[in-house]
């Protein structure tokens, strides 16, 4: 099975059964090394269809108030991008379908050596990569290096991007478009925007490739709200925050259930 054949065969099995693909983030290092892996292994059972795996970054413009919490406690756990690498690779060897994303900022990327890190990426078993601030009219190099290792290049979209800019983006990116919800930064919020709807409906019109929802999302009745209109809904900020307030020993046991209720197979 080749790495962006993941990706797709996840979002065909949620289109089959009728449902958003459920994508979910963990941060390697938070809240401790020793735990992330079975936090990693929660969201599988819990029923993710795709994990992002976040390299930390000590300027996570994109990110809001809880995610910069989460990457700052794992930059003072000492995680690096090699951590990050070697935990994807015990990842794939334990869940061998499961789709599993890089998602970082281009300078951890650039400063470990973007060919050596799509090797690298690529080897550990990954399927893609999200550069968070990489804009698509600089994307070609990025694109390039990943793709000859067999990773997709995802791209954001934001509802602020012209028509132009959206159609830019559709055709510099692969595995999925990542679609921001809001214009701002990410965070657990209690509504998703009156016009999500419409610009995604602007976004499909550029690209077949699978719509996936951030920014935002953080209850069993966004992920329901995207049926018919996205592919796939990301959930980060609120799993972080499950996290934070679980004590060590339930913390597994709360991020599956937490994920069962959004993957739909738990009642809230």
């Amino acid at each position: 099975m080749t790495e962006s054949s993941r990706l797709a065969r996840a979002f065909e099995r949620a289109r089959n059964e009728d449902r958003p693909a459920l994508i979910t983030l963990v941060v390697p290092g938070f809240p401790a090394a020793v735990e992330t892996d079975a936090v990693f292994d929660a969201m599988v059972e819990g029923g993710a269809d795709i994990i992002e795996v976040e390299i930390p970054f000590s300027d996570p413009l994109a990110d809001g108030a809880t995610i910069q919490g989460v990457v700052y406690e794992a930059l003072t756990q000492g995680t690096t991008p090699d951590d990050c690498i070697d935990f994807v690779r015990r990842a794939r060897g334990r869940h061998p379908e499961l789709p599993i994303v890089f998602m970082t900022y281009l300078n951890p990327v650039l400063a470990y050596g973007l060919e050596r890190f799509a090797a690298a990426a690529a080897e550990a078993g990954a399927d893609a990569a999200i550069l968070t601030d990489l804009p698509p009219e600089e994307a070609t190099e990025a694109k390039t290096a990943l793709a000859k290792a067999g990773l997709d290049l995802i791209l954001l979209v934001a509802p602020t991007s012209s028509d132009a800019r959206v159609e830019l983006i559709c055709r510099q990116a692969s595995g999925f478009i990542y679609c921001v919800s809001v214009a701002g930064v990410t965070g657990a919020r209690d509504q998703l925007p009156a016009d999500l709807n419409a610009f995604l409906a602007r976004v499909r019109r550029c690209t077949n490739l699978p719509l996936a929802v951030g920014f935002g999302m953080s209850r069993r009745e966004h992920v329901e709200a995207l049926h018919g209109v996205a592919d796939g809904a990301v959930v980060g900020s609120a799993i972080m925050n499950v996290i934070s307030a679980s004590e060590p020993q339930e913390r597994a046991k709360a991020v599956r259930e937490y994920v069962e209720v959004l993957s739909g197979r738990r009642r809230p």
